[in-house]
């Protein structure tokens, strides 16, 4: 997957919005509310995930617990090139949604998230 595949499938979420912070990180948020990140360079991806997926990705080594993340089930991948776009989609899908379904009722109706 390259930078600008992974940019353009974050921001194609309902209400993602992308924030630079910590330097020149990457943020992608809903709401404010934080669902990827990838250095400066997007080389590599930090995500929110279920609990299995979490649980297989990093007792595979596909991806490794997240610094810092880990205990709300954050992985990281250190390359993002190397990673298939189809799945990296559905990821950033689950992650968006997992993080959405947080936020209050009204808020996730602006944003057309549904309720």
């Amino acid at each position: 997957m390259t930078p600008a595949e992974l940019e353009k499938a974050a921001l194609a979420l309902p209400g993602a919005e992308l924030s630079i912070k910590w330097g020149d990180d990457r943020r992608y948020v809903v709401a404010g509310k934080m669902f990827a990140a990838t250095d400066g360079a997007s080389t590599n991806l930090s995500m929110k995930m279920t609990d299995i997926a979490f649980e297989t990705l990093t007792e595979t080594a596909r991806a490794r617990p997240a610094p810092y993340m880990a205990r709300a089930k954050w992985v990281m991948f250190n390359d993002v090139s190397g990673l298939d776009a189809t799945e990296v989609e559905g990821w950033l899908k689950t992650a968006h949604e997992l993080v959405a379904a947080k936020l209050p009722k009204k808020q996730r109706a602006s944003l057309g998230l549904g309720v």
